[in-house]
């Protein structure tokens, strides 16, 4: 047999594993039972996210003064706010909004800190020491306050909240990735990429990468509440979403001067931000039982 059909043979195999693999993961996911019911809820968030147009009935940011302050009724089902604009309208119109600051966060997160952690975890020494000490030193504040204080840094805005929770999640990841890393470059495959002349940046995204995806999956979508929190706290202090923008956390910021008489206007947003929080953290937890090998062989 030649080494062109053992190389064939050899891709096949491979392919057929991972079709195999694949299969099994979308079989344990159907059957885990919290992971369907978070993703079911995602995925009618996230419908009425991309078609908020068509789901909401009025304008979010159209002020109407003689509508202003109506309890929940069969016009306005969440009621409507100090100005008159229709909460469900701004609850669905905000969800446009808060999962895209949370993919947004957590994309710049996941991105800065895979890159750290494979270069700390794989040349150790000097550099890694200098990397986590620069990790120690963000990890000191709680993620609000870094946020807070990289926003004071930057500006007031929706951008800005978005790169901030991105840089201030950033640690989390490098920590992670750094610790699956330091036991994936000790396996053979490595050694075996390093005698066939792989170059560092070949065996850091070709060889290890891939080896320690399941860890950062997970983190990914668990981050993705966190972020969605801290922008909407950031929101509510002011730093975030400025008046109009239907965010959820100005939503809720908006009604606190009403909350006796008016507790709609802050009680729907909040209880949206609750409801997608839970569902994330559900899928994430069926994504860490199907994934970890640790929980796989109990």
């Amino acid at each position: 047999m030649t080494a062109t059909n053992l190389t064939a043979d050899l891709r096949s195999s491979l392919r057929t594993k991972n079709d195999s693999k694949r299969r099994r993961f979308y079989h344990d996911l159907l059957h885990h039972r919290s992971g369907m019911i978070g993703l079911s809820i995602l995925a009618v968030v996230v419908f009425m996210a991309v078609f908020a147009p068509l789901v909401a009935p009025f304008d979010p940011i159209r002020a109407s003064v003689p509508d202003r302050l109506q309890p929940p009724g069969l016009r306005f089902i969440m009621g409507t706010d100090e100005l008159g604009r229709d909460v469900f309208s701004r609850v669905v119109f905000g969800a446009r909004i808060s999962l895209t600051v949370g993919l947004v966060s957590v994309s710049i997160a996941v991105t800065a800190g895979t890159v750290l952690g494979l270069i700390s975890g794989y040349y150790k020494g000097t550099v890694d020491m200098l990397l986590q000490r620069l990790v120690d030193m963000m990890m000191a504040l709680p993620r609000i306050l870094l946020a807070m204080a990289i926003v004071f840094a930057l500006g007031v805005g929706l951008t800005q909240v978005m790169i901030a929770v991105g840089i201030s999640s950033i640690p989390s990841y490098v920590r992670v990735v750094r610790a699956s890393v330091l036991s994936a470059r000790e396996q053979t495959y490595v050694e075996a990429a390093r005698v066939v002349g792989r170059t560092d940046v070949g065996i850091l995204f070709r060889h290890i990468l891939p080896n320690v995806a399941a860890p950062i999956l997970i983190l990914v979508t668990l981050g993705i509440a966190g972020a969605i929190l801290t922008a909407a706290g950031l929101s509510f202090l002011g730093l975030g979403a400025q008046p109009p923008t239907p965010e959820w956390g100005a939503v809720i910021s908006a009604g606190r001067n009403t909350l006796r008489s008016a507790w709609w206007i802050s009680t729907f947003p909040g209880i949206a931000i609750t409801v997608v929080v839970i569902a994330i953290n559900m899928l994430g937890d069926a994504l860490r039982d199907i994934l970890d090998p640790r929980l796989q062989r109990r």
